[in-house]
């Protein structure tokens, strides 16, 4: 079965494009979901007005992309701690973690965004993927460091810098 995407679609075309899928993921799930229409000469048409006046907007859409892109790939996170023996930490850094610490510098990214295979849990500095589009990816880079002692100054100047003033001690 042919059918035109009105959508982006993960693994299958581009908004625009007339691609063949299986007849039942056509008519049981792509067009149910307004992420297709079939392949007729008015919706052809239509699609290829739709596509002109998308074409400009997509390319704005494409620098913004970029450059949050080249943002991301200077932002360094550093994660504190606590390890034992061998730079095993307690716990582990996962990317809901890496979600939450891009929240707080102000970027909206998406958890399933956010290309962590398995939770990070060593202590070291490793490249974290982030899927920006379909086409743009970021690289940030999380650091994992071991945590300082309790009570100790640089401790406390570490907890008032990296997390949000709440004025409790």
């Amino acid at each position: 079965m042919k059918v035109i995407l009105k959508q982006d679609v993960e693994k299958l075309g581009r908004r625009g494009d007339v691609v063949n899928v299986a007849p039942g993921f056509g008519r049981n799930y792509l067009i149910p979901r307004k992420m297709a229409l079939a392949v007729t000469a008015t919706n052809l048409k239509t699609i290829e007005i739709e596509r002109q006046a998308l074409k400009k907007k997509a390319e704005i859409e494409r620098q913004a992309f970029q450059s949050l892109a080249q943002n991301l790939n200077a932002v360094v996170l550093t994660f504190p701690r606590r390890a034992g023996e061998k730079d095993v930490i307690f716990g582990s850094v996962s990317a809901g973690d890496v979600r939450d610490a891009l929240a707080g510098l102000g970027y909206d990214i998406d958890k399933k965004k956010i290309l962590l295979d398995e939770p990070i849990k060593r202590l070291g500095n490793f490249a974290v993927p982030v899927k920006i589009s379909m086409d743009d990816r970021a690289e940030i880079k999380v650091v994992v460091a071991r945590e300082e002692a309790e009570g100790a100054d640089a401790g406390v100047a570490d907890g008032k810098a990296e997390g949000p003033e709440t004025g409790k001690p």
